[in-house]
């Protein structure tokens, strides 16, 4: 709900959009624990942090995907759709939106498969989840321990992944997706 409409001002407004798109990618440069660490001031423990720097590394590949989508598309198409007297309103609603649908479902996808794994790192701040039964195996040398948390955390990338996929399938025309 935040991302887009950044990467829709980015790709608007190239000047504004080169800030938000370097602020966005300085928040990535962050690392994981590092930022997790630099919440806990502000936001305490438990859930609050975790939630808030899976928020943040959310930014960028919605964001970056698109301006990345809305700056791809051909000018002579927008160009048409002004001609034709659309609105700038209706113009991104019924024209470019459509068209950058597919850069910003994968900026969406890349952006849930890295917090499902990003979100065990949650249980180091107190957040629990599956990063839990992680950190109890490592502390105690148990594998089996640090498998119960692993392999749900993969399957659900695996499966967040497919759902992503599907979601394509049905959300872009067939003449807007990526062939191969």
């Amino acid at each position: 709900m935040i991302a887009i409409p950044l990467g829709v001002l980015a790709a608007a407004r190239p000047r504004l959009g080169q800030v938000v798109l370097g602020l966005v990618a300085v928040v990535q440069t962050i690392p994981a624990l590092a930022l997790l660490v630099f919440m806990i001031p502000l936001l305490g423990i438990y859930a609050p942090p975790a939630l808030a720097a899976l928020f943040l590394y959310s930014l960028l590949p919605i964001v970056r995907n698109t301006h990345a989508g809305l700056s791809g598309i051909p000018r002579p198409l927008a160009e048409s759709a002004t001609a034709l007297g659309l609105s700038w309103w209706s113009k991104l609603r019924r024209v470019e939106l459509p068209l950058a649908l597919p850069s910003m479902l994968a900026g969406i996808k890349t952006a849930a498969v890295i917090n499902v794994g990003f979100a065990t790192l949650g249980a180091l701040v107190g957040a629990g989840g599956y990063g839990q039964p992680i950190l109890t195996g490592i502390r105690l040398d148990s594998t089996p321990q640090i498998l119960e948390g692993a392999i749900p955390s993969a399957l659900m990338a695996l499966v967040t992944q497919g759902l992503f996929d599907l979601a394509e399938r049905h959300l872009v025309p067939r003449g807007l997706r990526p062939r191969g």
